[in-house]
């Protein structure tokens, strides 16, 4: 066997000293070329893809999906000598591909190309990787996954499943038919044996919904797949008694404070720890707001429709509009130096919800911005939030966060600073509600706004002050007519 090279998790910048494996793009045995992405990883700022700097054959990895890995701790190993005995890489009619050489794996470069930090990458991924025999002495994990891990169908009914695998009666043996690193945490949580599961996907593939209800049989008092020959239950994985044996108590459920949750479970505790604050709300009409909005955003006067301006993003002018008036709220505190730092950038953080969690993306420089460059770069952000590819410079450096809880249908709410930032500003809902206008009571939008500040950086006075310009332009938007 020729020579194998350990590649290890890179330094991934920003201060990320770990990451949790979330997917392997490669398996044991594959051909991998310089530069190509080998595993997918989520960090506490975003999901990424990091690439090998080793051209050769996959002969291990390192950890499992799920598996917490710190920087530098090794991720794979690759045989990168010319004589592994790789296959050549051929196309789906089995002939080498046009324009290479059937002389086996691209091995050159093999010393690495250095690009080793997340998002480099300068070689094209082939179209299918070639499979190699599994490397003399391998042990048993280093075996070649099965098509269902590798995200393929798995073998259905009435197919040849071949030795070892798992047949359509629900014989055991061999790999199980899940692509979900998910399904099989639930499973794992939930003492689910996966190999006992008839999957309802595609080609016998379990899905999240077949461990539901298994999961649901079993506390519903049905005997469970995989259970003892007398009925009981498994055993809970911390050894306590069967959660389905206890009368009326459902099963246990434990989530991981780690990757983009754990980092924000460790910077909200600082925040409370370490930040004295104090909070302030006041009520305002944002019928006007929502009418200059919608007057932006209508057809000029030769039909042709204007870029369009968020909520959001007159939320966040009307921010740096008070922050220009009020440069407390946009400071730090050095406790070392015993000083309060005054930043002369307005780093606009925003809150925005994806499918892995809460994230606070950052508009860098938002004072020197219209609202209709806000929106564009808001909603960049957002997309790129909801895709997980925000790189950790976009999740860093705000200097004051703009909350708009108000998306989830509440009206009000305490917000949590955003640790080292000395102030956030939280918006409700808008709702029709009765408002005095003049001595008429008339239906009005309605908005509470709330300010929760770092009281080290500046008095309730202050505090006040800013809330209150912000209410003021919400009901008067002509009022930022004098910042433009």
């Amino acid at each position: 066997m020729g020579e194998v090279r350990e590649f290890a998790l890179p330094d991934l910048g920003e201060g990320l000293t770990e990451a949790t494996i979330v997917r392997w793009l490669v398996a044991v045995g594959d051909t991998v070329r310089v530069d190509e992405p080998v595993v997918e990883v989520e960090t506490a700022k975003a999901l990424v893809e990091v690439p090998c700097p080793y051209a050769g054959v996959v002969t291990s990895h390192a950890a499992e999906e799920g598996a917490e890995v710190a920087v530098g701790t090794p991720l794979v190993t690759v045989a990168v000598s010319p004589g592994a005995g790789a296959p050549a890489d051929r196309d789906a009619g089995g002939g080498e591909r046009a324009g290479e050489s059937g002389t086996g794996p691209e091995l050159e470069h093999v010393g690495g190309s250095g690009n080793v930090l997340v998002g480099y990458g300068t070689a094209e991924p082939p179209r299918r990787r070639p499979r190699a025999a599994r490397p003399p002495g391998a042990g048993p994990g280093e075996e070649p996954r099965s098509a269902a891990d590798r995200g393929a169908p798995a073998p259905g009914p009435g197919k040849d499943t071949g030795p070892g695998t798992r047949s359509a009666n629900g014989s055991t043996g061999g790999p199980v038919p899940v692509i979900s690193p998910l399904v099989r945490r639930l499973a794992r949580e939930h003492g689910v044996e996966l190999r006992q599961v008839t999957g309802s996907g595609p080609d016998g593939l379990i899905l999240r919904a077949d461990v539901e209800r298994a999961v649901h049989a079993a506390q519903g008092g049905a005997a469970q797949p995989g259970a003892s020959p007398h009925g009981a239950a498994p055993a809970s994985p911390h050894g306590a008694a069967p959660q389905s044996a206890r009368e009326g108590a459902g099963l246990e459920r434990r989530i991981p404070l780690r990757g983009m949750r754990g980092t924000a479970a460790e910077r909200l505790s600082r925040s409370r720890a370490e930040i004295p604050d104090a909070s302030c709300w006041v009520d305002a009409d944002a019928t006007e707001l929502l009418a200059a909005r919608k007057e932006m955003n209508a057809p000029l006067a030769h039909g042709e429709a204007p870029a369009p301006v968020s909520l959001l993003a007159l939320l966040g002018r009307v921010c740096t509009a008070a922050l220009a008036r009020f440069p407390e709220l946009n400071s730090t505190v050095d406790t070392e130096a015993r000083e309060i730092v005054v930043l002369p950038e307005v780093h606009l953080g925003f809150a925005a919800q994806t499918d892995r969690g809460l994230v606070v993306p950052v508009v860098r420089n938002a004072h020197t911005l219209s609202a209709e460059q806000l929106t564009a770069e808001m909603t960049r952000l957002t997309e790129a939030a909801r895709t997980g590819t925000l790189t950790p410079a976009e999740l860093t450096g705000g200097t004051f966060t703009l909350n708009n809880y108000g998306v989830f249908g509440v009206d009000g709410s305490t917000p949590i600073i955003n640790h080292p930032e000395a102030a956030m500003l939280g918006v409700g809902r808008i709702a029709r509600k009765p408002w005095v206008v003049g001595d008429e009571l008339a239906v009005r939008s309605v908005v509470q706004l709330s300010l929760t500040f770092d009281h080290r950086v500046c008095d309730g006075g202050t505090a006040g002050g800013f809330l209150r310009h912000v209410a003021d332009c919400v009901e008067h938007p002509a009022k930022l007519l004098r910042t433009l």
